[in-house]
């Protein structure tokens, strides 16, 4: 009985040791393949950026954010004015958010034309996010989105349900500043500033910005395809959408 005992507890310690020493192996391993990966993956699926693509990126999407930061801001001190009785002071900071709104959508725009442009360059099947429609918040984002939904499921090239969500954002830029427009110029004609009013607003802002963002990561995502021979012609255009090569309509501002 006593041998039994200890011939049990010897293999154990065997079991034991053996475990011990292949953990070992495995941390020093992965130590070593880690060390080899020159930049882990983006997140969400999205392929890496070298330095070439990369600084093609930092000098256009920093200040697309940026801007569609600064017209949240604008929207946001116009509800904290309303929410403090200073209505004549949120209306005024609507009236130059209209003005934001406009500039940035027509970059939002330009941006998704060129990338539509230059989709022929891509020398890889560009991958394509998903779009779904219970991101939004307006009706009528949510009923658009939701036909393009049943619509992508029919499309099974890369790089035809790529372009598809391009054509897509487009139009969903169209209508969202649509709607924003035509609830804006109700208010000024009638001086309707009801909550429905700045509901509706708080909706098409939330729609736009998301929007704004989806067509910053379809850049991000051609950009990882193209060639680096085409990278300063597509800087150069994209360059051109944020210092005023674009036309876009200014709205007046009252003050």
């Amino acid at each position: 009985m006593l041998g039994d005992t200890q011939f049990s507890i010897l293999g154990d310690m065997k079991w034991m040791v053996g475990a011990l020493i292949l953990a070992a192996v495995g941390f020093l391993l992965r130590r070593l393949l880690w060390t080899k990966v020159p930049e882990r993956r983006p997140p969400a699926g999205l392929p890496p950026l070298g330095s070439e693509r990369r600084a093609v990126y930092d000098g256009f999407a920093p200040e697309v954010e940026a801007r569609i930061a600064m017209l949240g801001i604008s929207l946001n001190d116009a509800f904290e004015e309303r929410s403090a009785g200073r209505l004549d002071m949120a209306w005024r900071m609507v009236r130059l958010s209209a003005s934001e709104w406009d500039g940035m959508e027509k970059i939002v725009a330009g941006l998704l034309n060129t990338l539509t442009k230059h989709v022929a360059n891509a020398q890889v099947v560009v991958t394509s996010r998903s779009i779904h429609a219970h991101r939004f918040k307006s009706r009528t984002m949510v009923d658009f989105v939701r036909m393009h939904e049943l619509l992508d499921q029919l499309v099974f090239s890369s790089r035809r349900r790529y372009l598809l969500q391009l054509r897509l954002l487009r139009r969903a830029a169209e209508i969202v500043t649509g709607e924003f427009h035509y609830i804006y110029r109700h208010a000024e004609r009638t001086g309707d500033q009801s909550p429905q009013v700045w509901d509706q607003i708080d909706l098409n802002f939330h729609d736009f910005d998301l929007i704004s963002k989806e067509a910053v990561l379809a850049f991000r995502a051609l950009l990882a395809c193209l060639p680096l021979s085409v990278l300063p012609r597509f800087s150069l255009e994209l360059n051109g959408l944020l210092h005023g090569r674009v036309r876009t309509r200014s709205r007046p501002v009252e003050l």
